[in-house]
């Protein structure tokens, strides 16, 4: 029988996996969709930056997410 201990790694391990390939890439893609078209150079840099931080997660949720600009109202 497992001991509590590697159970306790074992849930740590799985709660920081679903924290890097999926919660913090999906706030990240909120981010992006909100602040694309008005952040400045510097925000922009922090925004690749994240990018390639969290690339792997990116790559999990990009085919279930459509960012596509809204059409415009004339």
């Amino acid at each position: 029988m497992p001991s509590s201990e590697l159970i306790l790694i074992a849930l740590a391990y799985l709660v920081l996996g679903g924290l890097y390939l999926l919660v913090l890439p999906a706030a990240l893609y909120f981010y992006l969709n909100k602040r694309w078209y008005v952040a400045s150079s510097i925000e922009r840099t922090f925004m690749y930056g994240l990018v390639f931080l969290f690339f792997p997660g990116l790559l999990l949720l990009a085919p279930f997410l459509n960012l596509r600009p809204t059409r415009r109202t004339t």
